[in-house]
């Protein structure tokens, strides 16, 4: 935007030239909310000091509702002014920067190619250029850049967007020499071109003797905070994680509470130490998934990491909401990453491919990608979770025991797909009291009914058949019906006939008519009858 704040329509807010009379409170003037940034406040003034309908006035209108980030107001501003007899000339600029924001890029253009020859028309089309992939004016205009900070930030965004992240840094840090420096310094990498070497290590392995000694001190940019966010990411980008944090930590001392700053900083975390960390950084961002979605969902992904996360999003907000349509987008991201040659064989890709099988359900394949890399993750909480699922889905419930017995977060160990598929496993396992257990320690619930429901079934199956009369039972308490009463007759018959072979205590026998004595129903006195006669005849105490 080119509007000079030196210049403001004088009626909004101004009309009074003279000095206020002595004791009067003066009403804060257009300019000093301008000064401050305080674009609500200007408007304000704006809307409601008289001068509605000027063009000066909606020019003021315009800006302060574009720095507020209502582009689609601020465009309808100049939209009406561009039709006026005689716009000024910087509406058709302005018109094309709101274009530009609300992604309309073809639109922005063409008002663009009608704005007056300017360093910001420059470096719009420039934008433009890339956005279009128009190589032959991207190069164009990248000609007529200047060395001036403005067409410098410019140029350093669309190395950025273009992966050339070297590029970005030497800009940034340029910037950097040429302003007045903190006293403060951290070591940061040079290299003479584009940083290869960090991309390709390996998990784990440190950056080594070379780049060690290319080690440069480098003065925190304190007047810009924001460079120190756009230097930590290219840094992120280069697998420089440790470096990263320290030049974004200076951003978050300012700004603590920066979403953008601190999903950096759980990122690095994640690299630098593991899954509990990062998720402790971001503790207080857990609850926005929908805000996430609402910020990621117009993005192109480019790089394999903008596809990861972007995937990651979809995902949670469909198993959120349960929206089929979310989950099918996250499995397609997800592909796009794993099957890719230049990601298949790295541990990212991989983890994406089981994601995406794992959202089809192909749990064997699933388990091929995830034991591949799995002894990168025994200590993370959420690959042990995903891993135990896929083992429980093909039967495998010792490993899945195992995997499971491994989480350590209590968050996941609360949750009650952690719950009703470790108390399976315990089933499976030929340890049906502990999965009862497992039933004893949680609150009355929907949740709690349905594990009920699992563990009578499952223990019935595998012929646990007391542990399956006792959930049997409670469940008939709590809804009486035929399917609970027929359940828990057929369990009660189980376990007699165990006692009868010899397989299950005869003192067992007595606690089982007690239970059958709890349900009102004509079969029940003969079960009895017959239980008391074998108990007589085998001097059984019931």
């Amino acid at each position: 935007m080119i509007l000079s704040r030196a210049k403001p329509a004088t009626h909004a807010g101004t009309a009074g030239h003279g000095k206020p009379q002595h004791g009067a409170k003066q009403a804060p003037r257009l300019e000093e909310f301008l000064a401050a940034r305080d674009y609500t406040g200007a408007l304000t003034v704006l809307e409601f000091g008289g001068g509605k309908g000027d063009p000066e006035t909606e020019l003021w209108v315009g800006y302060c509702a574009f720095h507020l980030g209502d582009y689609r107001r601020a465009a309808s501003v100049y939209e009406a002014l561009g039709h006026s007899k005689s716009p000024a000339p910087q509406v058709a600029l302005n018109l094309a920067c709101c274009y530009f924001f609300l992604g309309m890029y073809p639109e922005a253009y063409r008002a663009a190619e009608q704005a007056e020859e300017c360093g910001l028309r420059t470096r719009l089309m420039f934008h433009l250029a890339h956005k279009l992939g128009d190589e032959a004016r991207l190069m164009q205009f990248h000609q007529l850049l200047e060395d001036v900070t403005e067409d410098q930030l410019c140029l350093a965004a669309i190395h950025y967007l273009r992966s050339h992240y070297q590029e970005a840094i030497d800009i940034y840090k340029k910037l950097l020499l040429d302003h007045r420096p903190a006293p403060s310094r951290i070591p940061l990498p040079v290299t003479s071109g584009r940083a290869s070497g960090p991309s390709s290590r390996g998990p784990g392995e440190g950056r080594g003797a070379e780049s060690e000694s290319a080690i440069d001190k480098v003065p925190i940019f304190r007047d810009y905070l924001a460079l120190n966010v756009y230097v930590a990411l290219c840094y992120y980008k280069l697998d420089y994680y440790d470096v990263s944090q320290e030049v974004l930590q200076v951003y978050l001392q300012a700004h603590p509470d920066s979403a953008v700053a601190i999903n950096l900083k759980a990122c690095n975390h994640f690299r630098l130490y593991n899954g509990k960390a990062a998720e402790n950084e971001l503790r207080t961002l857990l609850d926005d998934i929908h805000e996430a979605y609402a910020l990621i969902k117009d993005l192109e992904p480019v790089v394999p990491q903008e596809y990861i996360l972007k995937a990651v999003v979809n995902a949670a907000l469909g198993q959120e909401i349960g929206s089929r349509e979310h989950l099918k987008a996250a499995q397609q991201l997800f592909q796009v990453v794993g099957s890719s040659s230049s990601e298949c064989d790295t541990i990212p890709g991989r983890q994406c491919m089981a994601s995406c099988l794992f959202l089809q359900r192909q749990f064997e394949d699933v388990l091929v990608y995830l034991g591949s890399i799995r002894s990168f993750f025994s200590g993370d909480d959420a690959f042990n979770f995903n891993y135990a699922q896929a083992q429980a889905a093909k039967g495998n419930f010792r490993e899945a025991e195992e995997a499971f017995l491994l989480v350590q977060s209590d968050k996941l160990r609360a949750d009650y797909t952690y719950i009703s598929h470790l108390a399976r496993c315990y089933v499976m396992n030929k340890k049906p009291q502990a999965a009862w257990e497992l039933y004893r320690a949680m609150e009355t619930s929907s949740e709690s009914f349905g594990l009920l429901q699992l563990l009578a079934n499952d223990c019935y199956r595998m012929g646990h058949f007391w542990l399956a009369a006792k959930a049997f039972d409670v469940l008939e308490r709590l809804d009486p019906g035929p399917e609970h009463w027929e359940g828990k007759r057929g369990a009660c018959v189980g376990v007699f006939q165990r006692v009868v072979a010899g397989r299950t205590p005869r003192e067992t026998l007595a606690e089982v008519i007690q239970l059958l004595r709890g349900t009102a129903n004509s079969q029940v006195e003969h079960i009895i009858r017959v239980m008391k006669r074998w108990a007589k005849d085998n001097r059984v105490n019931v």
